[in-house]
């Protein structure tokens, strides 16, 4: 028995060619946009390294202008600091010493007190007129003065020595002049090299904005891709989950059909058996015979007993057949 075409088999297979088909072209989707995100996160990687690299020699620049900017501004310091001492020394010269003696720098307050001290010093060696009284006052205020010095002088250490000659106030004047130009000169300057590297770092900074926008555009395209890739991966896996059904059922109809066919083809064969081949066939059809009397053993008939009664036993004797072998006529 052979197995017949099932109409529902047919459409289960073209179903099943269907979604397979489409499963392969899903499947060169999906691995596609897989393709894109890779490329697009090499990419990304890429330009982020780009960048990262770029930030660092930016930060190297800019830590340059920096300590040049420092540079310039301790210039700018100096130079005020000395044009202070000019303006005191000209206020001096003209007669408009400032009153308030904590106004005064701390370098122009030294010199004025190891100014008196050495006053006071020169007189009390030249000057024979002088009485005891007189002598012990000089000294008395000398003393003084010398304090005074020795709490100005750890102050002093802590500012750049000014030499300031308050015997000729024009050369002090003229001399922290240049000094003040010179400060001014060389903070202009370093004004000048901060700005250069300003006109450096401003390029970079465009090619660091470009580099970092690039670098946003080839994540959001790779995080599309993969979403992409995602939402393929997610409808392939319901997809699959109906092909295995579908698999499944044809499956279980083959076997089902093949069973059908194993069982028909075994009833055919057991009904064609003879009693020789089938020992409980044999024994059933044995069975009957004996409980119907008809069953001879050894090869003899059995004879039918008549309607006048006559036994098998009897003196009446029917015609029995001769058997032997006969040679023909002699």
């Amino acid at each position: 028995m052979d197995a017949e075409p099932n109409p529902g088999d047919d459409d289960l297979r073209t179903r099943l060619h269907a979604m397979e088909t489409k499963l392969r072209r899903m499947r060169d989707q999906r691995n596609t946009h897989s393709e894109n995100a890779r490329r697009a996160a090499d990419s990304r990687n890429a330009v982020q390294e780009q960048g990262k690299t770029l930030r660092e020699a930016i930060n190297e620049r800019m830590e340059s202008q920096k300590e040049i900017r420092n540079k310039a501004r301790i210039h700018k310091a100096r130079r005020d600091e000395i044009q202070n001492h000019i303006r005191e020394l000209i206020a001096r010269k003209r007669g408009r010493r400032d009153e308030e003696r904590g106004s005064r720098s701390i370098v122009i307050q030294l010199m004025e007190t190891e100014g008196e001290i050495e006053m006071i010093e020169r007189k009390l060696e030249t000057d024979g007129s002088l009485t005891l009284k007189q002598e012990n006052k000089l000294l008395k205020h000398l003393k003084k003065l010398m304090g005074k010095r020795d709490e100005l002088l750890p102050a002093v250490k802590d500012h750049e020595t000014i030499t300031i000659d308050l015997g000729d106030m024009d050369e002090s004047i003229s001399r922290l002049k240049g000094e003040a130009d010179s400060e001014h000169e060389a903070m202009i300057e370093a004004h000048k090299e901060a700005d250069a590297i300003w006109e450096e770092i401003k390029p970079m900074f465009e090619e660091r904005d470009f580099v970092r926008a690039e670098g946003d555009r080839l994540h959001n395209a790779f995080v599309e891709s993969r979403k992409c890739a995602d939402e393929v991966h997610s409808e392939m896996s319901g997809m699959l989950d109906k092909v295995n059904e579908i698999r499944d059922e044809l499956k279980a109809q083959r076997e089902e059909r093949a069973k059908t066919i194993r069982d028909h083809n075994q009833s055919v064969r057991d009904a064609l058996k003879s009693p020789s081949e089938d020992e409980e066939l044999a024994g059933s059809l044995a069975d009957l015979l004996l409980e119907s009397g008809s069953l001879t053993l050894g090869g003899t008939g059995a004879t039918d007993t008549d309607d006048s009664g006559k036994t098998r036993g009897g003196q009446n004797k029917g015609k029995r057949r001769r058997l032997g072998t006969t040679r023909g006529p002699v």
